[in-house]
């Protein structure tokens, strides 16, 4: 992620419940935005303080209480007062640093998720929380950014398309997890075509860049891993029935939603095996080319040694030797040198040496 973060060692002292936000730093003000509905109509409405954050519309609407924005502690207090939301969920609310986790207070439920796209240049995954708080007839979702990964269903519910407007609560919970978890398969998709260009660029001209591109990969499946891999024991448990808030018709679509984030992970592990065997492969490939250099170098410095004994016999200008004052002498010892050479040529080839 990019940008000025605020850490956790800011609320080292402080006591537990302290509203301090943790991650990137964001500017602006929270946008507030409040959707009712039924089966007959919808309204909507952007808050301009916390008071309007409240439906008050009667029995049998959902309300969707959509909050753009977790950097004010003030705006996520006064929520957690309107709606007595516990103080250690409003703080992990805005400790946007959460594992996707399901808490359960009785009469609501807090669920932490993790909204994944890839951003920049270097199409880098980034990671934003997403909290979700699930009331009998209420929804309040907290984005760290623009409120845009959800437009999709706000509109399903304007036009009344699908269920979602026969539906309770519950359903547009699975109807939220449910694009969070398709948008996994947009992100894997684009990674797995940055993991095929790593794997033919390893192939043919692997340098110095491609252990860079590998590594950066293996740190991006990594954290890709670590955000989505809690995420099957929260839909598991809401499948399961594991609170009363979520009803026994909901458990079947998210038995789906539990299959598509176990594809999720089951791609995750194949490309966290691929970009490992490519590693293998670029080092198995540098000591290759290492040994071919080295058996060159070898053969080279094999076949100067005979001819640099030779040229040393005869460098030695002792003044006994026949040879130096031969008019064949210099001739015969170039071809002597010619024939060494060439016989541990032979050898070597016959060898299979190169």
């Amino acid at each position: 992620m990019t940008g000025s973060r605020k850490k956790r060692s800011v609320k080292s002292g402080l006591p537990p419940g302290s509203l301090v936000h943790i991650g990137e730093e964001k500017e602006g003000a929270v946008t507030i935005r409040l959707l009712s509905f039924d089966e007959k109509d919808v309204r909507e409405q952007d808050c301009t303080s916390v008071q309007e954050c409240r439906s008050t519309e009667g029995q049998g609407r959902v309300s969707w209480l959509s909050v753009g924005g977790v950097h004010s502690a003030e705006v996520i207090e006064g929520i957690g007062d309107l709606y007595r939301l516990h103080p250690l969920l409003l703080e992990d609310i805005m400790n946007t640093d959460q594992r996707p986790k399901l808490e359960d207070y009785g009469d609501y439920i807090f669920i932490v998720v993790k909204k994944l796209s890839l951003n920049g240049p270097s199409n880098m995954v980034r990671a934003e929380q997403v909290s979700i708080v699930l009331g009998s007839d209420y929804i309040i979702t907290f984005e760290e950014g623009a409120q845009e990964l959800f437009a999709a269903v706000r509109e399903g519910i304007r036009t009344g398309k699908g269920r979602i407007r026969r539906m309770g609560a519950d359903y547009l919970l699975y109807a939220l997890i449910d694009t969070i978890v398709d948008n996994y398969f947009a992100v894997t998709e684009q990674l797995g075509e940055k993991v095929e260009v790593v794997e033919d660029e390893v192939v043919t001209r692997a340098g110095a860049s491609t252990v860079r591109d590998i590594h950066n990969l293996k740190r991006e499946m990594i954290f890709l891993r670590r955000s989505v891999w809690p995420l099957r024991e929260v839909v598991g448990s809401l499948e399961r029935g594991e609170t009363r808030l979520v009803s026994d018709q909901i458990s079947v679509y998210l038995r789906d939603v539990y299959d598509h984030v176990i594809q999720v992970m089951d791609t995750v592990e194949t490309y966290r095996d691929m970009i490992s065997g490519m590693l293998d492969i670029y080092l198995s490939s540098v000591s290759n080319r290492l040994n071919e250099v080295m058996k060159v170098l070898t053969i080279i410095a094999t076949l100067f040694m005979p001819l640099t004994f030779i040229a040393g016999v005869y460098g030695m200008n002792f003044q006994h030797m026949p040879e130096l004052k031969s008019p064949w002498g210099y001739p015969a010892v170039l071809i002597l040198m010619a024939a060494v050479t060439a016989f541990m040529l032979l050898y070597f080839k016959r060898k299979k040496w190169f």
